[in-house]
């Protein structure tokens, strides 16, 4: 799929919806492993970005879309609209993260 037709929007300038697919999504679960948190604990002392756990959100809702992506292409769409992403703790240092929107076919006008 062409990731330049996966947008937040409803619509894509120069595309027709041809056909609505359904509700898609991708779901990943993930824990911060003890080493990270460690070294995550070592660069709050000085401030800024944790990395640590930037790289780790990064990786988890890459994972996350494509894991979506995947699931709107089993069902035969070309593009994804009204794209979001959620997240929910499930536990303590556990998040959950989801990529989700619409699945459709779309043609060029």
């Amino acid at each position: 799929m062409d990731h330049n037709l996966i947008t937040t929007a409803f619509e894509i300038d120069g595309y027709k919806i041809t056909k609505n697919l359904g509700i898609i999504r991708g779901i990943t679960v993930r824990s911060r492993n003890v080493f990270a948190t460690i070294g995550a604990s070592f660069q709050t002392l000085v401030g800024g970005n944790i990395t640590l756990f930037t790289e780790l959100c990064e990786k988890t809702r890459k994972e996350a879309f494509e894991l979506m992506v995947r699931h709107a292409e089993e069902l035969g769409a070309n593009s994804v609209v009204g794209f979001r992403y959620d997240a929910n703790e499930v536990m303590s240092g556990v998040t959950e993260v989801l990529a989700y929107g619409t699945a459709v076919i779309v043609e060029k006008i």
